[in-house]
């Protein structure tokens, strides 16, 4: 930077020349001097404020733009899910094979509360502690009065909750829209349809994801947008599903059991009609599930599939299928049923003294435990094993719900000859009511495997044949004869031809082994019409007793029979089934030809 002389020699020497006073001069080029020093100030000056003002300007811009987002968005609760994910809300309704809604969504709101915008913390408190009872005001205002910025109040909301409290009109409440599952028939069909929850979530929605039954089994298929909101169609009949729950339920009640399970299965395409077990839950309100005891006292456990039970004399019919259809007995052939019966140290024993011998169709009928034993010896422990697990019986069944991977029978730790006697009598192998469904169904579509299924199916499964046509044949006239001339006689529906076998298994201990002396597990596996069979149905009641005459019974014939017979009697009509009734005599009156 040049700057002028203030003391310039050539205008002093002519300042001196003119006799003007030199000293003006330099005091005027100070004067120039300090106002152009001026000039460059206020110029950088007027630069910088304008600099700040455009910085403070964007400022102002980007902080209140920021603020006109916040003030139309919600508040969102920290959670531990991706930053910017998104939360698939919809999911696909579930309906039973005529179409009728099992679970749908139903678009309802969330309730979380700003502590810091509340203006009266404890009456809020108070009043949201009368419209929610499970909520304690102690707890709310404690949480008030915290230093969170959000709390979640209630994840979901009715309408008339919605309304009240929106009537307590405090501006730290605030709600936030989201879908939740709903099961509009409550309790039916609960263990199948199993519940769901929410998984992520924010303010603005929620991801329902099932937890449970065919919600969890088919979760992929359900919340797949590629599926186009798709109904899940199963092979359940919703007002068979009712009338089987509702006389199960009074059944269970007049037999003062501890719990019941029927299923309800087609003996040609597998599907399952209708499935129960009680006691049951709401899906709507599902319970936690217990951290103690024992799993199958609690409403969640489905007693058709995870139950595993010795299924007793239900199993008797399949020992008999199989010597028929190896060629080692026909129903007349005669079996020694003289006991007791010993092999080693144990003795097994009938219970009352049917003889010497009976006829194989007999030893069905009156149920035998020592000629079904005894002819279990000619088939042998292999052929035994090969047999059962063509049935399905060595492996969880593959119906579409998670409860079933882990229900896989309990069979004999060493098959001994002694197992093969008291297996053939349906002792010392447990397994489901669903695995026996699948055993019975073979016998009564004439001899092929079926897999239990919970979709619908329009045609027949024709899976490999595990016993001969004639042997089935002959199976199903032994289980017609148990419900005309044997234990399960108050088993028969008029117009409907019921065959089936009882099944009364001593109940075993949880702890120190050995079995229960007044505690047993009665089974009824029946199947209608027995000369042309639709349908398979098996009834257990756990610890039932039977109290009407004077002395207690437990035994299948005066407990769970009449409770099947009730309910085929019930669902019948259901299933478009015409009962075939003979015409009577009609007294006093004579046909004549004209």
């Amino acid at each position: 930077m040049i700057r002028t002389p203030l003391r310039p020699l050539a205008r002093i020497l002519k300042a001196r020349d003119t006799g003007e006073n030199p000293d003006t001069i330099e005091r005027e080029n100070i004067r120039q001097r300090h106002e152009e020093m001026r000039d460059k100030s206020r110029a950088r000056a007027e630069g910088r404020l304008l600099l700040m003002c455009v910085m403070f300007l964007g400022a102002f811009i980007v902080i209140g733009a920021q603020m006109t987002i916040l003030a139309n968005s919600e508040a969102q609760e920290p959670r531990a899910s991706a930053a910017g994910a998104r939360i698939v809300a919809q999911r696909a309704d579930i309906v039973d094979r005529k179409g009728r809604i099992l679970a749908t969504n139903l678009e309802t709101h969330s309730l979380y509360a700003q502590p810091h915008h509340m203006i009266d913390k404890e009456r809020v408190a108070r009043e949201l502690a009368e419209i929610f009872p499970d909520l304690k005001e102690e707890r709310l205002v404690k949480d008030f009065t915290g230093k969170r910025k959000f709390i979640w109040i209630k994840k979901k909301l009715s309408p008339e909750q919605k309304q009240a409290v929106h009537d307590i009109g405090d501006p730290g409440l605030l709600f936030g829209p989201r879908e939740m599952r709903l099961y509009p028939n409550g309790t039916i069909a609960a263990h199948i349809l199993g519940g769901a929850s929410f998984g992520k979530e924010d303010v603005r929605a929620a991801e329902v994801i099932g937890v449970a039954g065919v919600e969890k089994y088919f979760d992929d298929v359900l919340r797949d947008p590629a599926n186009g909101d798709k109904a899940l169609t199963l092979s359940l009949d919703l007002t068979v599903q009712a009338a089987a729950e509702r006389v199960l339920y009074g059944g269970m009640r007049l037999m003062n059991a501890k719990g019941a399970t029927s299923v309800l299965l087609d003996v040609h395409t597998g599907e399952v009609i209708s499935m129960v077990s009680l006691p049951d839950f709401d899906p709507n309100d599902r319970p936690r599930p217990p951290t103690e005891g024992n799993p199958s006292d609690s409403p969640l456990f489905n007693r058709a599939v995870q139950g595993l039970y010795e299924l007793g004399s239900t199993f008797k019919i399949f020992t008999a299928a199989q010597a028929m259809d190896l060629g080692l007995a026909n129903a007349s052939t005669m079996i020694n049923t003289a006991g007791p019966l010993q092999w080693g140290k144990f003795r097994i024993r009938d219970f009352r003294n049917y003889g010497a011998q009976l006829s194989l169709t007999k030893v069905i009928v009156k149920s035998s435990n020592i000629g079904t034993a005894r002819l279990a010896q000619i088939i042998g422990a292999e052929r035994q094993q090969d047999f059962l697990r063509d049935l399905g019986f060595f492996e969880p069944t593959s119906v579409e719900l998670v409860e079933a991977s882990g229900a896989k029978p309990l069979l004999p730790p060493r098959w001994s000859e002694l197992s093969t006697m008291t297996v053939s009598y349906g002792h010392g192998l447990s397994a489901s009511p669903l695995h026996l469904a699948a055993g019975y169904a073979a016998i009564a579509n004439g001899g092929k495997r079926v897999v239990p299924t919970l979709l619908r199916r329009s045609t027949p499964q024709n899976g490999p044949r595990v016993m001969s046509e004639s042997a089935a044949r002959e199976a199903r006239s032994m289980l017609r004869q148990v419900v005309t001339d044997g234990t399960a006689s108050l088993g028969e529906v008029p117009g409907y031809a019921v065959g089936g076998k009882t099944g009364t298994a001593d109940k075993p201990k949880e702890r120190g082994g050995g079995y229960y002396d007044d505690k047993v597990i009665a089974t009824f596996a029946s199947m209608f019409p027995a000369h042309d069979p639709k349908y398979v149905l098996i009834v257990t009641l756990d610890e039932p007793v039977e109290t009407s005459g004077p002395e207690p019974r437990r035994t299948a014939g005066w407990t769970a029979v009449p409770v099947a017979a009730e309910m085929i009697g019930r669902i019948a009509p259901l299933l478009g089934m015409r009962p075939d009734v003979e015409p009577g005599q009609l007294a006093g009156i004579t046909l004549t030809a004209h």
